[in-house]
Parts: structure tokens; C-alpha cells; sequence
């Protein structure tokens, strides 16, 4: 899997794959609710919250691993998948990202998914394009941009999560206010309290995935 995930992250020339709308059934949406009334996404907002500050900072000992993923106009990281979770929270908690990122002022401007096919290996994507609401513009008529764009990926490797990739590309034209740091993104989705035991005993219930 390793090996796996860093050629994906070096790049390689697949075969072409075809983008298609991205959605859940209804018994994955109903499943996906009864988990949020839940709160097991508690189980790892707060530890991939500290896995990305640690990894900021250089230090070791964080619970999960996360990746800075960074390029010309765009801030991003890499939480990557741990086989604790089960893909079936995986997946739980990609929407959730989403849903964190939309209650901060977006709207969801694309669900897409496909896969490519590599020459020893299939890498699906999971794809939100998630963008700002265009009518919230301050007295001076400059439009509140707040992270920019963002984009969530959810990358799986023959059919088994590999990690969750959320970046940010801020606006660069002067119509739009000044753009907020990746880093108040991060806060404003994984910030939260840790889960007390009862919701730990809820990890194993949502590990397989609903087809």
C-alpha cells in the first residue's frame, strides 16, 4: 500500500478515466445520519486535528498520520487512512468533512467519482468541489471569499481507502476579501472535543462499508 500511495503521489500515465456523478444510495444516507446522531466522527476529527499540527511542527507521536500536500496557490494536507476506522467510517467521515466545509459559508458546486486504471493497480477518486456562497460581500463591495475553493478527495487503492486529501484555492482577484489561512480551515472541520468511551464502543458498528 505504501508503495501504492507513493506513486500516486508522484504521478504516473494511467489509462483515461471517466468522471461521473458521485452519490449515495438512500440506505448509505440513512446509515451515514444514524452515524452523525452518533457523534463517531468524534473518534478522529480531534486526533487528525493534532496529527496535522504535529506534522506542522515536526514532532512524532501523533495517534494518525497526515501528509502537507502544497503547490503554487493551494494549501492542502493528506489525512491518511488507518485501518482501525473500518472504510465504512472512512467513508463517513469524507462526507463529513464536507458537511463541516458547507457550514461554513459554501455550497457544493460538484460530486464526482472515477477510477484509472494503472498497469499494476486501480486508484478511485471520491471528488467535492465545494465553493463560497457569491452573496455575502462586505460595505465595500468586495465579495468574502473565506478559504477560496476547496476541494475533498477521498483516494482508494484497489478498492481499500487510502486517505483523504482537503485543500484549499484562495481567489486572487481584488473583487474578493482577502482569503483565510488553511490552517483556520483545519480548525473550522477537526476541531472538536475527544469521544468519550461510549462512542468509541461505536468504531466496530460502522467498519464495513453499506454497497
Amino acid at each position: 500500500m505504501l508503495d501504492l500511495l507513493k506513486k500516486l503521489f508522484i504521478g504516473s500515465t494511467p489509462e483515461s478515466g471517466v468522471w461521473q456523478p458521485l452519490h449515495r444510495s438512500p440506505a448509505q444516507e440513512r446509515r451515514r445520519q444514524q452515524w452523525l446522531a452518533q457523534q463517531v466522527y468524534l473518534n478522529w476529527a480531534g486526533p487528525y486535528f493534532k496529527a496535522y499540527h504535529y506534522q506542522k511542527a515536526g514532532l512524532p507521536g501523533a495517534r494518525f498520520r497526515v501528509q502537507l500536500a502544497r503547490k503554487e496557490g493551494q494549501r492542502g494536507a493528506v489525512f491518511l487512512y488507518d485501518p482501525s476506522m473500518g472504510p465504512g467510517n472512512f467513508q463517513h467521515f469524507f462526507d463529513f468533512v464536507r458537511d463541516r466545509v458547507l457550514a461554513q459559508g459554501y455550497q457544493l458546486g460538484a460530486a464526482d467519482q472515477r477510477t484509472l486504471h494503472h498497469e499494476q493497480y486501480a486508484e478511485s477518486t471520491q471528488k467535492y468541489f465545494l465553493k463560497p456562497q457569491p452573496n455575502d460581500c462586505t460595505d465595500t463591495g468586495r465579495c468574502n471569499q473565506r478559504f477560496g475553493n476547496v476541494t475533498l478527495d477521498l483516494v482508494s487503492v484497489n478498492g481499500q481507502p487510502g486517505f483523504i486529501r482537503l485543500a484549499n484555492n484562495p481567489f486572487t482577484d481584488e473583487i474578493f476579501t482577502p482569503a483565510a489561512t488553511f490552517d483556520a480551515l483545519v480548525d473550522a472541520v477537526f476541531n472538536l472535543p475527544p469521544a468519550p468511551p461510549e462512542v468509541e464502543e461505536l468504531i466496530m458498528a460502522y467498519k464495513k462499508p453499506l454497497a
